[in-house]
């Protein structure tokens, strides 16, 4: 396995700098350019869209709900009028249904910078210790979410949930707000750092959760279909924010397992598709997922 200073040489040499970061440049242009559309507003008097990622309005017309957001309020027994919440859930559970569930982890929610960040510190330092924390642990902490929200009548996990604390430290820039958002950050970059790799969003956040059930009916997957060039040199489990969903698609073969990553944790990040220096993995469609059809497949060949 390459340790933290020759993670991604081969890589590298093989397509080069940009073609090695590709889809990691693509991610951090979206999180920064979604983030970037929600300030426009507020600092400059654009309104693109209205609202955080809790709920949103785009143009003035597309309402915008996060599932997670919705089932608070299902749970806490709200009796407003729902109709544009459900049209705003209905929306974005589409899109995400359609594109990958935990897409928004990797690619929308700006708290994956901090987490990133972390886990890139860990490399760099080659910190090997993590407490072991089973990843269905976000699931409880998803039906705790539900019951407190139930509980209390109000979205009480809200006030405390780092995705909309950072959302709203940034749009609305509350010195205040600003001071105890960095305290929760912090504490997650922390534990991130310090006790458990890559804990917060693979084993702990409860809009992972959601979004990673959603994931489950997508039909656009990272694939493995050239796993026989795959030269065991392990650094897409190194880079892969949840690593267990690689090897049934790349070591399945000789137990018919096909080699499309089916699993609704993949966050469809693309960073198995950077680190690759032998381009086993791409884009693809879940379909034509038989074994049978390892190697080039043509015009349905995967985007690297």
């Amino acid at each position: 396995m390459a340790g933290p200073i020759a993670l991604g040489r081969d890589a590298i040499a093989e397509k080069g700098w940009l073609a090695a970061h590709k889809w990691l440049l693509l991610r951090r242009f979206s999180q920064l350019g979604v983030l970037g559309l929600f300030l426009l507003g507020p600092w400059a008097g654009i309104w693109i869209i209205k609202g955080n990622l809790s709920s949103s309005l785009l143009f003035d017309a597309i309402p915008m709900t996060d599932p997670m957001v919705f089932l608070q309020v299902l749970a806490g027994g709200f009796v407003a009028p729902l109709s544009t919440a459900v049209t705003g859930v209905a929306i974005v559970t589409l899109f995400y249904a359609l594109v990958g569930g935990r897409l928004y982890c990797s690619w929308v929610c700006p708290v994956n910078l901090v987490t990133d960040a972390a886990n890139r510190l860990r490399e760099v330092l080659d910190l090997r210790g993590s407490a072991r924390l089973s990843r269905n642990t976000r699931y409880w902490m998803l039906a705790m979410v539900l019951i407190l929200a139930a509980a209390t009548g109000s979205l009480a996990y809200e006030m405390i949930n780092p995705v909309s604390m950072l959302h709203r430290a940034l749009i609305f820039g509350i010195g205040a707000l600003w001071g105890v958002t960095g305290l929760v950050l912090l504490g997650v970059f922390l534990f991130d750092l310090l006790v458990a790799k890559r804990g917060w969003c693979g084993h702990l956040c409860p809009m992972g959760a959601t979004y990673g059930l959603i994931g489950v009916v997508s039909p656009l997957r990272v694939r493995a279909d050239l796993r026989e060039r795959c030269n065991d040199c392990m650094e897409c489990f190194v880079v892969c924010p949840e690593p267990h969903v690689i090897k049934p698609a790349l070591k399945g073969g000789e137990k018919g397992v096909g080699p499309v990553i089916l699993a609704g944790d993949c966050t469809n990040c693309g960073r198995c598709i950077d680190i690759c220096s032998k381009e086993v993995f791409g884009f693809g469609l879940r379909f034509n997922n038989d074994v049978r059809r390892d190697g080039p497949v043509g015009a349905d060949h995967p985007i690297g």
